[in-house]
């Protein structure tokens, strides 16, 4: 089973899933020994895709840091809390999370864009 890293200090994951926001994005970091990437790789691939199937899902983009990193981002686009929050709670996908390989660390924290005028929108 993977071990829980909070992202936030003062907002747990937990926290966030109280909330009706929408749509949100859900940024989720994987450290894994490097000699474990592949195995990482195939699990992630699995949960994606029953993710994609999931009312609410729009989008995922998957990162691997470079020159061998362990480290990996994965940036996921959801309707709203309530979708992200029924797919996460799903027993299929709450059972996949025992086949990531030992020792991985996942840190998942939701966002939603913000606008910066003449920069970014939200």
């Amino acid at each position: 089973m993977p071990k829980f890293v909070e992202m936030g200090r003062a907002v747990t994951l937990g926290d966030q899933l109280k909330s009706e926001e929408g749509p949100v994005v859900l940024i989720n970091t994987f450290v894994v020994s490097p000699e474990d990437a592949d195995r990482l790789l195939e699990v992630w691939t699995g949960d994606a895709g029953l993710m994609k199937a999931q009312p609410g899902f729009i989008s995922t983009q998957l990162h691997r840091g470079i020159a061998g990193s362990g480290v990996f981002l994965n940036y996921a686009v959801w309707q709203s809390v309530a979708h992200f929050r029924s797919a996460f709670s799903n027993p299929e996908f709450q059972a996949k999370l025992a086949d990531y390989p030992e020792g991985v660390t996942i840190s998942p924290h939701l966002f939603t864009k913000v606008e910066i005028p003449g920069i970014c929108t939200a």
